[in-house]
């Protein structure tokens, strides 16, 4: 399992969908099991739940610059 294809995945879907997104913010193992299919172990789910959270505030942290930039 490639864990950085599965993280782009998760992360793809949770920005298309906010419903899912405040699902991972309040069960992280739990949707991302969901979304995988597969009952995965505790040290492979944890990496891609750090990966999906960095992924997500690197992203989110982009479009907020990308909004100041288009403000001056």
């Amino acid at each position: 399992m490639d864990i950085k294809e599965k993280i782009e995945e998760v992360v793809k879907r949770i920005m298309a969908e906010p419903d899912i997104k405040e699902q991972f913010e309040k069960e992280p193992v739990k949707v991302i099991e969901k979304m995988i299919g597969m009952d995965l172990p505790d040290d492979v789910v944890e990496k891609i739940i750090e990966g999906v959270k960095a992924k997500l505030t690197i992203d989110t942290l982009s479009d907020v610059a990308g909004k100041f930039k288009k403000l001056f």
